[in-house]
């Protein structure tokens, strides 16, 4: 007995036939991340469905809240609704969350979306670096934890002007003094490789997770070996774009060859990235509410809702 109910794309779709495209082929086009091909019809058969399913729950939530305030008789705000998107390197979540973003917010019940990466969480490269940690860029370590906690607190708790850092993937690093600052969205998309995990809880000490502050989380699921091709061909597009910029941290990759490139991607992917989706990625993917199983063309193949 499985607690999730699959469907095949075929069935999905069907949920959305009665709703209108939004997206022209040009707004799409800026949405997708590198070597992505999400394409119309894939938004029409797979993502309008749920942004639907997405309304439904943001607008059980309201109702519940209004339900609640005046039961207690008070006049608090209403919170953010706030959705976890969990995956791993190069499977395609920031992909995912900018197109739910543009979808969620043409819904009249919560036209205000925002996205922000844990990536922001990331220590400085010179924490990172003082503490011998820059193998484990990635891993839950390498996160200031403390401080993405504060963050989803403040914003759950109603708060104006939460400010997440700014991470440049261009300098590998923290942008000093910037911040993507949230102010009460509607509904907050957080995107991230370790989102979902939980970890050891330490005896004696009670302890708060990341996906605690979640209402719905999703999690973008594909083969293994399919994730590292796609890690590869990224490295080399970035090889011949991002690297090629003289203060790109990884500007050394630039003048590789391809043999060269692809020998270095996949011995990365094989040291840092494989073994931190089998430690600490995967284990966690049950505990999404929803999973959305890629096959090796990058295209969702089949949805597992999790049963209510």
């Amino acid at each position: 007995m499985s607690p999730y109910r699959q469907f095949s794309i075929e069935e999905w779709a069907e949920l959305g036939l009665s709703t209108p495209q939004p997206l022209s082929e040009q707004e799409l086009a800026e949405l997708r991340g590198i070597n992505e091909r999400v394409s119309l019809e894939e938004v029409q058969q797979v993502y309008l469905p749920i942004s639907r399913l997405l309304s439904f729950h943001v607008a059980s939530l309201q109702q519940l809240w209004l339900g609640t305030r005046q039961y207690l008789g008070t006049s608090a705000d209403k919170v953010p609704f706030i959705i976890g998107v969990a995956g791993s390197v190069a499977v395609g979540k920031s992909t995912v969350s900018r197109v739910l973003q543009s979808l969620l917010k043409r819904w009249p019940e919560h036209p205000k979306v925002d996205v922000i990466s844990t990536d922001g969480f990331l220590h400085p490269t010179k924490v990172l670096e003082e503490r011998n940690l820059m193998h484990r860029k990635g891993f839950p370590e390498s996160f200031d934890r403390a401080a993405l906690l504060s963050f989803l607190g403040a914003v759950k708790s109603g708060a104006m002007g939460s400010k997440a850092p700014v991470y440049s993937h261009l300098r590998y690093d923290i942008v000093p003094d910037q911040f993507i600052t949230v102010n009460q969205p509607d509904i907050l998309i957080v995107e991230g490789l370790n989102v979902l995990q939980t970890g050891e809880p330490k005896a004696g000490e009670q302890q708060v997770f990341v996906s605690d502050y979640f209402d719905f989380s999703v999690y973008i699921d594909a083969a293994e070996d399919n994730i590292e091709q796609w890690y590869i061909d990224r490295f080399l597009t970035l090889r011949q774009t991002v690297f090629n910029q003289p203060n790109a941290y990884f500007s050394h990759y630039a003048n590789l060859n391809e043999d060269e490139a692809k020998t270095t991607a996949a011995n990365i992917w094989r040291t840092i990235n494989a073994v931190n989706l089998a430690e600490n990625i995967e284990p966690s993917k049950e505990r999404a509410k929803l999973i959305l199983r890629k096959g090796i063309d990058h295209k969702i193949d089949c949805v597992q809702l999790r049963k209510l």
